[in-house]
């Protein structure tokens, strides 16, 4: 099998979650399964489409620090992302990917966790879709069904702020912000966490290229968009960033803020 290979470098906030929104919408049958990389420029906040923007999220320290908020087509929760993460995007059909989520996930994992195993970190999956160090989560991943395409997600965080991650979200008080802080100290961590330096980023793209190869047993060749992904993708960047999109109410309650898996900060604990 022969993968396409797009790495988009350092690009907009929006544009790092609409590549893979237009490449997925513009899928043919002749659309090669692609495999995506970017970083994004500037620090943002991305939210799962179910998701309800102002009863997730404290606007208004958005506001402040000028981080722009972006609404992704799939699932999941609020996210702090800026350029200290490399995100992978997979865009591919169904027939060569496994039928279960659950499979799916395992499988675009095994390149993340060859990637941060080469690093030097003990990396491991953890279902249903985490990969941790020990019993420190270092990369989440997603999935979902966009047009004609099968979509999975995920990244390599080379470092990440967890302090601003608190901040980012609608707290009832104070005293829950801080324990959502102590427990993003606690069980998330990061490349520079675990190896008290950064690696240099092509040389982790090498790797991941690599892994990627043996994972599918597939060649990846270097390509570009075509005109019609172009376009997809430039109305994928409008849709996005639209405010109307944005905020519109969703329909997704959630107990408090998730951790990862196992580790929940609850509204009700914290409850005056």
């Amino acid at each position: 099998m022969e993968l396409r290979l797009i790495d988009s470098g350092s690009v907009p906030a929006v544009r790092s979650q609409s590549l893979y929104h237009g490449l997925a919408r513009a899928r043919t049958e002749r659309t090669p399964p692609t495999v995506v990389l970017a970083t994004p420029n500037e620090p943002y906040v991305c939210v799962g489409y179910h998701q309800d923007v102002d009863r997730e999220l404290d606007v208004v320290f958005c506001q402040r620090q000028r981080l722009p908020i972006v609404r992704r087509e799939l699932g999941g929760g609020a996210v702090y992302l800026d350029a200290n993460q490399l995100f992978v995007q997979w865009v591919m059909g169904s027939e060569v990917l496994p039928a279960r989520i659950d499979d799916r996930f395992r499988l675009f994992a095994r390149p993340l966790v060859g990637t941060y195993r080469d690093l030097g970190l003990d990396a491991m999956f953890r279902p249903v879709n985490d990969i941790h160090v020990e019993d420190r989560k270092i990369c989440g991943t997603g999935a979902g069904r966009l047009g004609d395409a099968e979509v999975l997600v995920g990244n390599v965080i080379f470092d990440f702020d967890n302090d601003r991650m608190a901040q980012i979200i609608r707290a009832p008080n104070e005293r829950f912000r801080a324990a959502v802080r102590r427990q993003l100290h606690r069980h998330m961590t990061s490349l520079r966490h675990e190896l008290g330096t950064l690696p240099d980023q092509q040389t982790v793209k090498d790797l991941y290229r690599h892994h990627c190869c043996r994972t599918l047993g597939a060649t990846l060749t270097e390509g570009r968009l075509t005109h019609e992904e172009v376009v997809a993708v430039e109305a994928a960047d409008e849709r996005l960033a639209d405010a109307e999109f944005i905020h519109r109410a969703g329909g997704l309650t959630r107990p408090g803020v998730k951790i990862h898996e196992d580790v929940w900060v609850r509204y009700n604990d914290y409850t005056d």
